[in-house]
C-alpha cells in the first residue's frame, strides 16, 4: 500500500509517539486533575508537560494552551467564543471548520455578518486581499495557513502584524501549518492558532489544540466538570480549566507531546524531504496531459490535480483498487476553495505527502496516473 493522504491523516506514527500513547495506557491512565492522589497527580504532571511543550513550540505561555477534542473543535471555539455583533473577514481557502460556525453565527445574530477574501496573491492569500475586506466593525480576521485542497499558503506574518496594528484579533487554522512551519504568534502577531495534531506532528487522533496569545476575551462553548471550584454552578474563569470541561483525552496528549518532539528534532529533515517530494511530483505530473492545481513553489506536501474526462472519485477509486495507492477525492469540505478553482463539477484528486513517503512511491503513483490516463483516451 503506498499512504498518500497525509493531510487526512498521516499513517505512520514514529515510534517515541507510540511509546507515549502505550505509557499512558500503562502509566497514566488516572484522571489528571480530578483526585489529590498520587496517580491522579503524577498523570497531571505529564498532560502539563505536554502544555509546556505546546506552548514554547508556538510562543505562547502554557495557561493558553487549551486542549480541544479535535482542530474544528479549537476553531468552534475561537470563532463561537470571540463571538459579539459585528463583522469577522475570512477567505475563499477555509475549510467548513471556519465556514460553518461563520454561517451559524450569521443565522442566530442579525448583527453579525462576515466577508470571504479572494486569493489574489499567486502563492495564497496576502494582506491586500484582507485589508479590502475590512470594516469599522470587523474584530475578527479568520484565516487558512495552508490551503487542505491544493496548498496555497497564506502571507500570515504581514497579515498578522498589520492586523496587530489595528487591534484587530487573528485567528489562523493550522490544521495543514503545523509541525511543517515555525509559528512565533507574539512574533506573527497571531491571536488564536488551532492545531490538528495527527497531521504534520504525526500524532493520535482524537486530540486538538487551541493556543492563545495576547489580550483574547474568550467564551466557553462547552460547559461541565473542570476539578476544579466543584461547588461553583457557573464554569471557572481561570485558564485552560475554563474551556477543558470533562475528561481530558490524556494517551492523545502525551502522543502529541512526543510527536512535538520528533518535529522539533527533525524539523530541518521533515522540510526539506517534503519540499523535495513535492517537487519532484509536481514535475513528474507536469509532463502529463492533466490539470494541475498546486504551484510549483507551494511544497508542503499538498498537490491536487484531475484527469480530464474522468472523475475525481473514479481516480482515486481506480488507484486504491488497482494500484493499493491511498489519495482524496472530492471537495475536501472547502467548498469556496473548489469553487474558486473551478472544480465544484467534480471536485480534485489531493495527494498529500509525509515525511515518510518515498521517490519510489512517487515513481509508482506517476506510472499509475499514465496508465489511468492511457485508459481515458481510450
Amino acid at each position: 500500500m503506498i499512504y498518500f493522504d497525509n493531510s487526512a491523516s498521516s499513517l505512520i506514527k514514529p515510534k517515541n509517539v507510540q511509546k507515549a500513547v502505550l505509557n499512558a495506557l500503562t502509566l497514566y491512565s488516572a484522571n489528571p486533575g480530578r483526585s489529590g492522589h498520587k496517580m491522579a497527580l503524577k498523570t497531571a504532571i505529564e498532560v502539563e508537560r505536554v502544555r509546556e511543550q505546546c506552548s514554547n513550540h508556538v510562543g505562547t505561555t502554557p495557561e493558553n494552551i487549551i486542549f480541544t477534542l479535535n482542530c474544528t473543535d479549537a476553531l468552534n471555539l475561537a470563532i463561537l467564543g470571540s463571538h459579539k455583533s459585528g463583522h469577522v473577514v475570512c477567505t475563499v481557502n477555509e475549510h467548513n471548520s471556519v465556514l460553518r460556525p461563520l454561517e451559524h453565527l450569521k443565522h442566530i445574530d442579525p448583527n453579525f455578518s462576515y466577508t470571504v477574501a479572494q486569493q489574489t496573491g499567486k502563492l495564497g492569500v496576502v494582506w491586500e486581499d484582507i485589508e479590502k475586506c475590512l470594516t469599522d466593525q470587523t474584530y475578527l480576521v479568520v484565516v487558512n495557513h495552508v490551503s487542505n485542497v491544493n496548498g496555497d499558503t497564506a502571507d500570515i506574518e504581514t497579515i498578522g502584524k498589520e492586523l496587530q496594528k489595528r487591534n484587530i484579533l487573528f485567528l489562523v487554522d493550522g490544521a495543514q501549518g503545523g509541525g511543517h512551519f515555525v509559528y512565533d504568534m507574539e512574533k506573527m502577531g497571531i491571536s488564536m492558532l488551532a492545531l490538528a495534531p495527527h497531521k504534520g506532528f504525526y500524532s493520535p487522533q482524537g486530540i486538538g489544540a487551541l493556543a492563545i496569545c495576547g489580550d483574547v476575551d474568550l467564551e466557553p462553548i462547552r460547559f461541565g466538570g473542570t476539578g476544579t471550584n466543584s461547588l461553583e454552578l457557573i464554569q471557572p474563569k481561570s485558564s485552560p480549566e475554563r474551556f477543558e470541561s470533562g475528561t481530558i483525552n490524556t494517551p492523545a496528549i502525551l502522543g502529541f507531546g512526543e510527536g512535538i518532539c520528533f518535529v522539533e528534532e527533525n524539523f530541518d529533515f521533515i522540510k526539506s524531504k517534503l519540499e523535495d517530494l513535492t517537487t519532484y511530483l509536481h514535475y513528474e505530473l507536469s509532463k502529463l496531459p492533466i490539470e494541475i492545481y498546486t504551484k510549483t513553489e507551494n511544497t508542503s506536501g499538498v498537490f491536487a490535480f484531475n484527469i480530464p474526462n474522468m472523475d475525481s472519485t473514479e481516480v482515486a477509486t481506480e488507484l486504491n483498487d488497482k494500484w493499493g495507492i491511498c489519495v482524496r477525492s472530492g471537495f475536501h469540505c472547502a467548498p469556496l476553495k473548489h469553487k474558486s478553482l473551478g472544480t465544484l463539477n467534480g471536485g480534485a484528486v489531493r495527494v498529500s505527502l509525509s515525511y515518510f513517503n518515498t521517490y519510489q512511491e512517487i515513481e509508482k503513483f506517476v506510472y499509475a496516473i499514465k496508465l489511468l490516463l492511457r485508459y481515458s483516451h481510450s
